[in-house]
C-alpha cells in the first residue's frame, strides 16, 4: 500500500525578481536558491510526479528575508493544498500586528530560523521575553511552530517546550544529530530528552536520511530508534527540496528506503499522518 505523502519543508522561489526581490536575511543569499531555484508551478509538478499530495511551504529566509509574499501570493492559489511556514521578527515591537497581516495571508505555522549555511549567530534571542507574545498567540490559535537549530539550543527548545505546553514545536532536521557513534546514540541524550515533552515533533528530512545511512548501524538502526523514542506519531517528513538537490522524487525514494524497516502504521504516520496534527488546515 503506497501511504499518502504530506510535505512539511519544500522551499520555493520565484524567477519574477521585480515582484519578490532577493533580500536574504543578514544579507547572504542561499547557494541552492541561487543555483537551482525551484519555482511554484515547478514544484506542483514535482509533487505530482513523486506522489506527494499535499504541501506546508517554507518560507526562504536566505532568499527573501521576512517577506512571506511569494509563499503566500502561492498558498492562496490551492489553500486546500497547500499552507505557507513563514518567519518574520518575532523581537519587532510591532510583531503581533505582523502575526495578524501573515495570518490572515495563508499562514499555517512560523518558523524561527536561528541560523544556517549562510549565517551563524546568537540564538539566544528564542528565549527573549519579548517574543513570548507570539508564543501565547500561537498557544491560542493552535499554530505550529518549526525551529531550526543545533543540538547547542536543544536547552533553549525545553525551556521553549517546557513554558508553552499547548505549541506544537518541530525541529528542523532532527536538530542535526550527531550519530557517528552509532547506537545506542550517546551524543543524542539531549536531543531524546525532549521526548518528555508531549509538544516536540521532529521534522525528518534528507539531511536526516544521509546522516542515518553515513552512521554505524545505518538508517534501520536510527529510525527505529527515533520511533522508539518519540513515537511515530511525533515524527513528520520534510522533504527541504531544492535546498536538498533533487529531483522530488530521488529524496521520496530515499525516505522510503530509509522507513523500510518501519511498520505500516509507522511510516503512515512519518509520510502524512503528523504533518496532519502539526498543520491541521492540510488533514481535510
Amino acid at each position: 500500500m503506497t501511504p499518502e505523502i504530506i510535505d512539511i519543508h519544500p522551499h520555493i522561489i520565484s524567477a519574477d525578481t521585480e515582484h519578490y526581490p532577493i533580500a536574504p536575511q543578514h544579507g547572504h543569499r542561499s547557494k541552492w536558491s541561487a543555483t537551482r531555484p525551484v519555482t511554484f508551478e515547478q514544484m506542483i509538478a514535482e509533487m505530482d510526479e513523486a506522489g506527494v499530495a499535499k504541501a506546508a511551504i517554507v518560507h526562504s529566509s536566505t532568499t527573501y528575508g521576512h517577506n512571506n509574499s511569494y509563499v503566500a501570493d502561492s498558498v492562496a492559489r490551492y489553500p486546500k493544498r497547500f499552507t505557507g511556514v513563514y518567519s518574520f521578527n518575532l523581537l519587532a515591537p510591532d510583531a503581533l500586528q505582523t502575526f495578524d497581516y501573515w495570518l490572515a495571508r495563508g499562514m499555517g505555522g512560523i518558523r524561527l530560523f536561528t541560523g544556517g549555511a549562510t549565517h551563524q549567530g546568537d540564538a539566544s534571542w528564542l528565549v527573549d521575553p519579548a517574543t513570548f507574545p507570539i508564543w501565547q498567540r500561537c498557544a491560542e490559535i493552535g499554530m505550529t511552530m518549526a525551529v531550526q537549530t543545533t543540538p547547542d539550543g536543544l536547552s533553549m527548545v525545553a525551556e521553549l517546550a517546557q513554558g508553552f505546553p499547548a505549541v506544537k514545536i518541530a525541529l528542523d532536521h532532527c536538530a542535526r544529530p550527531g550519530l557517528e557513534d552509532g547506537p545506542p546514540y550517546a551524543r543524542c541524550a539531549a536531543l531524546f530528552e525532549l521526548a518528555k515533552y508531549d509538544n516536540v515533533y521532529m521534522k525528518i528530512t534528507p539531511r536526516t536520511f544521509d546522516l542515518a545511512q553515513a552512521a554505524p548501524g545505518g538508517a534501520d538502526a536510527f529510525f527505529a530508534t527515533l520511533v522508539e523514542v518519540f513515537g511515530a506519531d511525533h515524527l513528520a517528513f520534510g522533504s527541504n527540496y531544492p535546498a536538498s538537490a533533487g529531483p522530488l522524487k530521488k529524496l521520496i525514494d530515499q525516505g522510503r528506503a530509509c522507513f523500510a524497516s518501519l511498520t505500516e502504521q509507522e511510516r503512515a504516520w512519518i509520510w502524512a499522518g503528523t504533518a496532519k496534527k502539526l498543520y491541521p488546515v492540510l488533514a481535510d
